[in-house]
């Protein structure tokens, strides 16, 4: 991130010049998002579903999550331009970037009939990136943190600042909730798979266009999330222990052996790798 404007300026030209940054666009991209997210619940509670409110909440949810998204893959972009490095890979190789991967989703979802769960993921990622903004930007420049004056210190050696409470405790926030809030994150994602895919076993409009779509991102953060990947083992984990139980119907497990197979088939099918470094020649038999 940008360092925070300096210290001498009067707090609204700081202020001003903080706000004047594509940064400060991007945090208030996440913080509208998460406000968003919060005044459909309290309509969703109410079961407001379908309420003008209620509308007007979701689709600026995924509007906000367009922009914040849009805004990293432009600076990506950007930089890319500056440095002359070019895209390995082609397509694919953009389509394998997931700020990318979840632009898109947003974009989807934004035009896509309501499903709630798909606010989720964006809210907490949300959380997070509002969280550091504010530790590492917003309160640095409304109280410039101060010099530490210690003794025996070179002259010329660069002077050192003392950070506020209130970083370090959202600090120590960002670094224990983290990893956690990633897999929660991931479990999601899986349930929202799923969700969709009990809509288009009733053809639900749009269902179809949805399952397909969200398969493919899922399958992307699948091989590039580690929290994914650990959520998707526990979760065969728990139906092997259900379906190895006793009394469980042959038919169940067999089925369940099927499923897992084929997902094994897809994720092999599916390696964007043979199509970015291409396939290994295999060797010739003696």
């Amino acid at each position: 991130m940008a360092p925070p404007p300096s210290p001498d300026l009067p707090l609204p030209q700081r202020l001003a010049k903080l706000a004047q940054t594509l940064q400060f666009a991007w945090f208030v991209g996440h913080l509208t998002l998460i406000v968003s997210t919060s005044r459909y619940a309290l309509s969703w509670l109410r079961m407001n579903y379908y309420s003008g409110m209620a509308k007007f909440s979701y689709r600026l949810t995924f509007i906000a999550a367009a922009l914040t998204y849009g805004i990293v893959v432009y600076k990506t972009w950007r930089a890319r331009q500056k440095t002359g490095a070019k895209q390995t890979g082609g397509a694919i190789g953009y389509l394998a970037d997931e700020n990318i991967q979840y632009l898109i989703m947003a974009l989807v979802w934004l035009f896509m009939p309501q499903y709630p769960l798909a606010m989720l993921p964006y809210s907490i990622y949300s959380v997070f990136h509002v969280a550091t903004y504010t530790r590492a930007n917003l309160i640095p420049t409304i109280i410039p943190p101060k010099a530490i004056s210690g003794t025996g210190a070179s002259p010329s050696a660069k002077p050192q600042y003392s950070s506020h409470p209130l970083a370090d405790a959202i600090g120590s926030f960002v670094k224990q909730y983290y990893d956690m809030s990633m897999s929660i994150v991931s479990s999601l994602e899986i349930l929202l798979w799923i969700r969709l895919l009990l809509s288009a076993l009733l053809f639900q409009r749009r269902s179809w266009i949805l399952i397909a779509i969200y398969t493919a991102f899922l399958r992307a953060r699948f091989s590039q999330s580690s929290h994914v990947q650990n959520s998707f083992a526990m979760l065969e984990a728990r139906v092997d222990n259900l379906v190895g139980a006793q009394g469980t119907p042959p038919i169940a497990r067999q089925v369940w052996d099927s499923v897992k197979n084929g997902a094994r088939q897809f994720h092999a099918v599916t390696d964007a790798n043979r199509y970015i470094n291409g396939a290994a020649v295999p060797k010739k038999t003696q």
